[in-house]
């Protein structure tokens, strides 16, 4: 017994006479299945199902990215007002500090602490002393 093709059980094929009285042909036909119109419309019907799942899927991330963008678009607004409110009271605070100066050079005198001053309704000031 000759060894074929990894198997021993396999006798080798004899050498067929050299004139045979027929000649063998083999026509190898393929025959292409067609789906059935039901199982097309299932897998149709399957496939718009991902496609709207994954859709749905793009919106939400393209919804959350867009938060994303303007929390941060927020944050940068916020800290740019914080600077400029740092810079106005620090303007603020010269400011204040020479309202004295200024005063005193137009010829304004610093009350005395113990004083009250009046002020009528007309909006003219009057101090607490009648004199």
């Amino acid at each position: 017994m000759a060894y074929t093709r990894g198997n021993l059980a396999v006798q080798p094929k004899r050498k067929q006479e050299e004139n045979p009285l027929y000649r063998e042909k083999t026509k190898v036909v393929t025959r292409r299945m067609v789906l059935p119109t039901q199982e097309k419309l299932l897998y149709m019907l399957t496939l718009g199902a991902f496609v709207l799942v994954a859709v749905a899927l793009i919106w939400r991330y393209v919804h959350i990215y867009d938060l994303n963008m303007q929390a941060q678009k927020l944050d940068s607004k916020i800290a740019e007002t914080q600077k400029q409110i740092a810079t106005y009271q620090m303007e603020k605070q010269s400011l204040e500090q020479q309202v004295a100066v200024k005063a005193e050079k137009l010829g304004y005198i610093q009350p005395p602490e113990d004083s009250t001053i009046y002020v009528s309704a007309k909006g003219t000031a009057a101090d607490g002393n009648d004199n």
